[in-house]
């Protein structure tokens, strides 16, 4: 029982290496559940202050119904009824918030990245987060939204396979590995390797 209490013990507070830290994580209908809740989960369990970005464009066909709220492939819904907003996370609109408020952008995979890559909004506030040197980190399909926004040229990137002739086309070095950063830029390859993903941007943030 000592050693059940120990374990407790250390793994009851949250970290501080991220702390004062921000990250948006922006997601569409259909996104791929774990690459948001492990993300959200690793990085606020550093000190991380989390914000959830959903933007409500495709559709989540089980069922389709107006203005459903945006919901994962596996049903997890924004806002998520078990997390508690405003405890772990905020939940705000593209329209509420400007990139210079964040240190990292996350983008989950799934079938949300398509529908994001066709946002101007979206790409543009990419794309600004990645000018003035902020993280941006995308996994799975992820990258689809940074190939539409421009950024992957000449990068050291990683993906899901179906999205590696994208991103070469896009003139991306593309790498069969876990996880990857090229200056700002970090890409994850498949949801068992979120715990790379993490680590890099984890080991970024709490360097910058």
């Amino acid at each position: 029982m000592s050693q059940y209490k120990k374990f407790i013990n250390v793994r009851t507070g949250p970290g501080t290496r991220l702390k004062g830290r921000k990250v948006a994580i922006i997601v569409a209908h259909e996104f791929e559940d774990v690459e948001l809740l492990y993300p959200f989960l690793r990085l606020s369990e550093e000190g991380a202050e989390i914000t959830i970005i959903p933007v409500p464009i495709g559709l989540h066909p089980r069922p389709a119904v107006p203005a459903k709220p945006v919901t994962g492939r596996y049903g997890t819904p924004v806002p998520m009824e078990v997390f508690g907003e405003g405890v772990r996370y905020v939940m705000k609109s593209l329209q509420e918030v400007k990139p210079d408020e964040f240190d990292a952008i996350v983008i989950p995979g799934g079938f949300s990245p398509d529908h994001l890559r066709v946002s101007d909004r979206v790409l543009e506030f990419v794309k600004k987060a990645y000018e003035t040197g902020k993280i941006v980190a995308a996994i799975c399909h992820g990258p689809q939204v940074l190939i539409s926004a421009g950024l992957v040229k000449g990068r050291k990137v990683t993906a899901y396979a179906a999205v590696k002739d994208d991103l070469i086309n896009a003139g991306a070095i593309f790498l069969d590995e876990p996880a990857i950063r090229d200056g700002n830029i970090i890409t994850g390859r498949v949801p068992d390797d979120l715990p790379e993903f993490c680590g890099l941007i984890i080991e970024a943030l709490s360097r910058c």
